[in-house]
Protein backbone atom coordinates (compact mmCIF):
# COMPACT_ATOMS: atom_id res chain seq x y z
CA UNK A 1 0.00 0.00 0.00
CA UNK A 2 2.40 2.52 0.76
CA UNK A 3 4.44 1.69 -2.35
CA UNK A 4 1.33 2.47 -4.33
CA UNK A 5 1.20 5.80 -2.46
CA UNK A 6 4.17 6.56 -2.97
CA UNK A 7 3.73 6.09 -7.02
CA UNK A 8 0.86 8.58 -6.86
CA UNK A 9 3.19 11.12 -6.79
CA UNK A 10 4.36 12.15 -10.13
CA UNK A 11 7.41 13.64 -8.40
CA UNK A 12 8.80 10.92 -7.06
CA UNK A 13 7.57 8.34 -10.25
CA UNK A 14 10.33 10.73 -11.97
CA UNK A 15 12.60 10.54 -9.56
CA UNK A 16 12.64 6.79 -9.12
CA UNK A 17 13.03 6.22 -13.50
CA UNK A 18 15.77 8.69 -13.63
CA UNK A 19 17.67 6.77 -10.37
CA UNK A 20 16.46 3.03 -12.10
CA UNK A 21 18.29 4.12 -15.32
CA UNK A 22 21.24 5.36 -13.64
CA UNK A 23 21.68 2.24 -11.84
CA UNK A 24 21.09 0.46 -14.91
CA UNK A 25 23.39 2.12 -17.11
CA UNK A 26 26.45 1.96 -14.68
CA UNK A 27 25.90 -1.48 -13.96
CA UNK A 28 26.36 -2.62 -17.36
CA UNK A 29 29.19 -0.39 -17.71
CA UNK A 30 31.17 -1.09 -14.52
CA UNK A 31 31.02 -4.23 -15.51
CA UNK A 32 33.46 -3.69 -18.38
CA UNK A 33 35.80 -0.94 -16.43
CA UNK A 34 35.90 -4.03 -13.40
CA UNK A 35 37.02 -6.58 -15.39
CA UNK A 36 39.90 -4.16 -17.25
CA UNK A 37 40.54 -3.33 -14.13
CA UNK A 38 40.07 -0.32 -14.14
CA UNK A 39 37.84 0.43 -10.97
CA UNK A 40 39.07 3.27 -9.56
CA UNK A 41 39.02 4.77 -12.73
CA UNK A 42 35.36 5.76 -12.59
CA UNK A 43 36.40 7.19 -8.98
CA UNK A 44 38.88 9.36 -10.68
CA UNK A 45 36.35 10.54 -13.43
CA UNK A 46 33.44 11.40 -11.00
CA UNK A 47 35.87 13.71 -9.00
CA UNK A 48 37.42 15.18 -12.19
CA UNK A 49 34.18 16.37 -12.58
CA UNK A 50 33.27 18.80 -10.01
CA UNK A 51 35.89 21.41 -11.39
CA UNK A 52 34.42 21.15 -14.80
CA UNK A 53 30.57 21.47 -13.82
CA UNK A 54 32.25 24.56 -11.64
CA UNK A 55 33.87 26.44 -14.23
CA UNK A 56 30.20 25.88 -16.71
CA UNK A 57 28.67 27.82 -14.21
CA UNK A 58 31.20 30.26 -13.88
CA UNK A 59 31.50 30.93 -17.81
CA UNK A 60 27.60 31.01 -18.31
CA UNK A 61 26.08 32.04 -14.60
CA UNK A 62 22.56 29.51 -15.19
CA UNK A 63 21.92 26.20 -13.80
CA UNK A 64 21.93 23.86 -16.87
CA UNK A 65 22.43 20.53 -16.94
CA UNK A 66 23.76 20.50 -20.59
CA UNK A 67 26.51 22.83 -19.63
CA UNK A 68 26.77 21.43 -16.52
CA UNK A 69 27.68 17.45 -18.12
CA UNK A 70 29.60 19.32 -21.07
CA UNK A 71 32.00 20.82 -18.20
CA UNK A 72 32.12 17.59 -16.26
CA UNK A 73 32.67 15.62 -19.83
CA UNK A 74 35.64 18.07 -20.85
CA UNK A 75 36.99 17.75 -17.21
CA UNK A 76 36.63 13.93 -17.52
CA UNK A 77 38.47 13.90 -20.83
CA UNK A 78 41.27 16.24 -19.56
CA UNK A 79 41.75 13.59 -16.43
CA UNK A 80 41.84 10.87 -18.74
CA UNK A 81 44.14 11.97 -21.13
CA UNK A 82 46.50 13.44 -17.83
CA UNK A 83 46.39 10.08 -16.33
CA UNK A 84 47.23 8.37 -19.83
CA UNK A 85 50.12 11.25 -20.05
CA UNK A 86 51.48 10.22 -16.35
CA UNK A 87 51.45 6.66 -17.08
CA UNK A 88 53.23 6.48 -20.41
CA UNK A 89 56.09 9.34 -20.07
CA UNK A 90 57.06 8.11 -16.24
CA UNK A 91 57.68 5.42 -14.78
CA UNK A 92 54.45 5.71 -12.30
CA UNK A 93 51.76 3.25 -12.15
CA UNK A 94 48.11 3.68 -13.11
CA UNK A 95 46.89 3.28 -9.57
CA UNK A 96 49.14 6.35 -8.46
CA UNK A 97 48.76 8.08 -11.53
CA UNK A 98 44.87 7.59 -10.74
CA UNK A 99 45.55 9.19 -6.98
CA UNK A 100 47.32 12.10 -8.03
CA UNK A 101 45.02 13.02 -10.89
CA UNK A 102 41.61 12.49 -8.49
CA UNK A 103 43.17 14.26 -5.65
CA UNK A 104 44.06 17.30 -7.99
CA UNK A 105 41.29 17.85 -9.52
CA UNK A 106 39.02 17.12 -6.49
CA UNK A 107 40.91 19.77 -5.02
CA UNK A 108 40.59 21.95 -7.53
CA UNK A 109 37.03 21.22 -7.81
CA UNK A 110 36.52 22.36 -3.85
CA UNK A 111 38.38 25.68 -3.93
CA UNK A 112 36.22 26.74 -7.27
CA UNK A 113 32.87 25.16 -5.66
CA UNK A 114 34.28 27.27 -2.30
CA UNK A 115 34.42 30.44 -4.60
CA UNK A 116 31.46 30.72 -5.75
CA UNK A 117 29.75 30.07 -2.83
CA UNK A 118 31.60 32.79 -1.74
CA UNK A 119 30.17 35.22 -4.21
CA UNK A 120 26.09 34.25 -3.17
CA UNK A 121 25.58 32.56 -6.01
CA UNK A 122 26.63 29.05 -5.43
CA UNK A 123 23.62 27.56 -3.31
CA UNK A 124 21.44 29.00 -5.73
CA UNK A 125 23.06 27.44 -8.56
CA UNK A 126 22.69 24.27 -6.41
CA UNK A 127 26.17 23.44 -7.18
CA UNK A 128 26.81 22.67 -3.52
CA UNK A 129 24.73 19.54 -4.26
CA UNK A 130 26.98 17.92 -6.20
CA UNK A 131 28.68 16.19 -4.25
CA UNK A 132 26.40 14.34 -2.57
CA UNK A 133 23.73 14.69 -5.07
CA UNK A 134 20.35 15.67 -4.89
CA UNK A 135 17.91 13.49 -7.45
CA UNK A 136 14.90 16.00 -5.39
CA UNK A 137 16.38 18.91 -7.18
CA UNK A 138 15.92 16.73 -11.07
CA UNK A 139 13.42 18.21 -12.90
CA UNK A 140 11.20 16.21 -15.97
CA UNK A 141 13.73 17.80 -18.61
CA UNK A 142 16.37 16.14 -16.48
CA UNK A 143 15.17 12.75 -16.21
CA UNK A 144 14.37 13.36 -20.11
CA UNK A 145 18.18 13.61 -20.52
CA UNK A 146 19.15 10.73 -18.23
CA UNK A 147 17.20 8.48 -20.19
CA UNK A 148 18.23 9.72 -23.15
CA UNK A 149 21.93 9.34 -22.01
CA UNK A 150 21.30 5.62 -20.17
CA UNK A 151 19.48 4.82 -23.15
CA UNK A 152 22.54 5.79 -25.30
CA UNK A 153 25.31 3.68 -22.78
CA UNK A 154 22.99 0.47 -22.65
CA UNK A 155 22.98 0.62 -26.70
CA UNK A 156 26.78 1.39 -27.48
CA UNK A 157 27.43 -2.13 -24.60
CA UNK A 158 25.50 -3.94 -26.87
CA UNK A 159 26.64 -2.87 -30.10
CA UNK A 160 30.27 -3.20 -29.09
CA UNK A 161 29.82 -5.94 -26.73
CA UNK A 162 32.05 -8.10 -28.88
CA UNK A 163 34.78 -5.70 -28.83
CA UNK A 164 34.55 -4.93 -25.43
CA UNK A 165 34.96 -8.22 -23.88
CA UNK A 166 37.82 -9.32 -26.32
CA UNK A 167 39.75 -6.37 -25.15
CA UNK A 168 38.70 -6.49 -21.20
CA UNK A 169 40.03 -10.95 -21.06
CA UNK A 170 43.17 -10.25 -23.65
CA UNK A 171 44.14 -6.81 -25.48
CA UNK A 172 47.10 -8.55 -27.02
CA UNK A 173 45.05 -10.87 -29.06
CA UNK A 174 42.56 -7.90 -30.30
CA UNK A 175 45.59 -5.62 -31.73
CA UNK A 176 46.83 -8.82 -33.58
CA UNK A 177 43.68 -9.48 -35.03
CA UNK A 178 43.86 -6.33 -36.28
CA UNK A 179 41.28 -4.74 -33.78
CA UNK A 180 41.50 -0.85 -32.98
CA UNK A 181 42.42 -1.45 -28.78
CA UNK A 182 43.53 2.10 -28.26
CA UNK A 183 40.55 3.84 -29.94
CA UNK A 184 38.14 1.14 -28.24
CA UNK A 185 39.91 1.69 -24.85
CA UNK A 186 39.40 5.61 -25.31
CA UNK A 187 35.54 4.80 -26.18
CA UNK A 188 34.95 2.87 -23.50
CA UNK A 189 36.87 5.87 -21.82
CA UNK A 190 34.51 8.26 -23.16
CA UNK A 191 31.38 6.43 -21.86
CA UNK A 192 32.54 6.43 -18.42
CA UNK A 193 33.02 9.71 -18.54
CA UNK A 194 29.33 10.01 -19.67
CA UNK A 195 28.27 7.53 -17.02
CA UNK A 196 29.73 9.48 -14.74
CA UNK A 197 27.90 13.12 -15.75
CA UNK A 198 24.74 11.14 -16.19
CA UNK A 199 25.06 10.33 -12.37
CA UNK A 200 26.32 13.57 -10.20
CA UNK A 201 22.90 15.17 -10.26
CA UNK A 202 21.44 12.29 -8.64
CA UNK A 203 24.16 10.55 -6.90
CA UNK A 204 26.92 13.60 -6.53
CA UNK A 205 30.34 13.06 -7.55
CA UNK A 206 31.91 11.14 -4.70
CA UNK A 207 29.57 8.24 -4.78
CA UNK A 208 29.27 8.02 -8.47
CA UNK A 209 32.23 5.32 -8.29
CA UNK A 210 30.01 3.16 -6.21
CA UNK A 211 27.15 2.82 -8.41
CA UNK A 212 29.94 2.14 -11.38
CA UNK A 213 31.67 -1.12 -9.77
CA UNK A 214 29.60 -2.62 -6.86
CA UNK A 215 26.50 -4.00 -8.99
CA UNK A 216 29.50 -5.07 -11.08
CA UNK A 217 31.09 -6.78 -8.11
CA UNK A 218 28.24 -8.35 -6.46
CA UNK A 219 27.24 -9.71 -10.01
CA UNK A 220 30.38 -11.52 -10.80
CA UNK A 221 29.86 -13.71 -7.98
CA UNK A 222 26.68 -15.50 -9.46
CA UNK A 223 27.81 -16.09 -13.18
CA UNK A 224 31.22 -17.01 -14.70
CA UNK A 225 29.75 -15.33 -18.34
CA UNK A 226 30.47 -11.88 -19.37
CA UNK A 227 26.82 -11.53 -20.76
CA UNK A 228 25.45 -13.18 -17.71
CA UNK A 229 27.45 -11.05 -16.04
CA UNK A 230 26.93 -7.32 -17.53
CA UNK A 231 22.88 -8.30 -17.68
CA UNK A 232 22.84 -9.25 -13.95
CA UNK A 233 25.08 -6.22 -13.00
CA UNK A 234 22.41 -3.56 -14.84
CA UNK A 235 19.63 -5.54 -12.98
CA UNK A 236 21.74 -4.68 -9.33
CA UNK A 237 21.90 -1.46 -9.95
CA UNK A 238 18.02 -0.57 -10.99
CA UNK A 239 17.53 -2.38 -8.02
CA UNK A 240 19.29 -0.01 -6.52
CA UNK A 241 18.61 2.63 -7.63
CA UNK A 242 15.00 2.07 -7.10
CA UNK A 243 15.20 0.97 -3.56
CA UNK A 244 17.33 4.18 -2.82
CA UNK A 245 14.58 6.11 -3.92
CA UNK A 246 12.13 4.56 -2.25
CA UNK A 247 14.05 4.64 1.04
CA UNK A 248 14.36 8.48 0.52
CA UNK A 249 11.24 9.00 0.36
CA UNK A 250 10.00 6.66 2.88
CA UNK A 251 12.34 7.94 5.58
CA UNK A 252 11.89 11.95 4.87
CA UNK A 253 14.65 13.81 4.36
CA UNK A 254 17.15 11.29 3.27
CA UNK A 255 19.31 11.56 0.31
CA UNK A 256 18.67 9.39 -2.54
CA UNK A 257 22.11 8.70 -3.79
CA UNK A 258 23.32 7.74 -0.49
CA UNK A 259 20.95 5.35 0.22
CA UNK A 260 21.14 4.04 -3.50
CA UNK A 261 24.69 3.27 -2.55
CA UNK A 262 23.99 1.35 0.42
CA UNK A 263 21.42 -0.43 -1.38
CA UNK A 264 24.26 -1.69 -3.60
CA UNK A 265 26.01 -2.59 -1.01
CA UNK A 266 23.44 -4.50 0.68
CA UNK A 267 23.05 -6.31 -2.88
CA UNK A 268 27.00 -6.79 -2.64
CA UNK A 269 26.76 -8.39 0.88
CA UNK A 270 24.40 -10.37 0.03
CA UNK A 271 25.95 -12.11 -3.16
CA UNK A 272 28.97 -12.39 -1.11
CA UNK A 273 27.25 -14.57 1.72
CA UNK A 274 24.94 -16.41 -0.61
CA UNK A 275 25.77 -17.18 -4.08
CA UNK A 276 25.31 -20.38 -5.53
CA UNK A 277 28.65 -20.89 -6.64
CA UNK A 278 30.91 -18.63 -5.18
CA UNK A 279 28.74 -17.26 -2.22
CA UNK A 280 30.45 -17.76 1.45
CA UNK A 281 27.74 -20.00 2.59
CA UNK A 282 27.75 -22.00 -0.41
CA UNK A 283 31.58 -22.77 0.05
CA UNK A 284 30.93 -23.91 3.47
CA UNK A 285 28.33 -26.04 2.69
CA UNK A 286 30.50 -28.21 0.16
CA UNK A 287 33.59 -27.80 2.84
CA UNK A 288 31.29 -29.49 5.02
CA UNK A 289 29.78 -31.78 2.50
CA UNK A 290 33.31 -33.08 1.65
CA UNK A 291 34.10 -33.65 5.23
CA UNK A 292 31.31 -35.83 5.75
CA UNK A 293 31.99 -37.63 2.55
CA UNK A 294 35.48 -38.06 3.75
CA UNK A 295 34.55 -39.29 6.89
CA UNK A 296 32.06 -41.90 5.17
CA UNK A 297 34.52 -43.17 3.00
CA UNK A 298 37.38 -44.16 5.92
CA UNK A 299 34.64 -45.27 7.71
CA UNK A 300 33.64 -47.65 5.21
CA UNK A 301 37.05 -48.77 4.93
CA UNK A 302 37.98 -49.21 8.04
CA UNK A 303 35.02 -51.63 8.69
CA UNK A 304 34.96 -53.46 5.87
CA UNK A 305 37.01 -56.99 6.14
CA UNK A 306 40.57 -57.58 4.16
CA UNK A 307 41.10 -59.88 0.96
CA UNK A 308 42.82 -62.62 0.85
CA UNK A 309 42.52 -63.91 4.20
CA UNK A 310 40.57 -67.15 5.04
CA UNK A 311 39.45 -68.56 7.84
Amino acid sequence: MLLLELLRDPNIRWILLATTLLGLSSGVLGSFAYLRKQSLMGDALSHAALPGVCIAFMLTGIKSLWFFMVGAAVAGAVATFGIGFITRHSRIKQDAALAIVLSAFFGLGIMLLTRIQQSGSGSQAGLDKFLFGQAAAMIQADVYTMAGLAAFLVAACALFFKHFKLISFDAGFARMIGYPTAALEQLLMLLLVIAVVVGIQAVGVVLMAAMLITPAVAARYWTDRLGGMVVLAGVFGAASGALGTFASTAANKLPTGPLAVLAATAIFVVSVLFAPQRGLVAKRLRQAQAKRDAHRVKASRVGAPEKGVSA
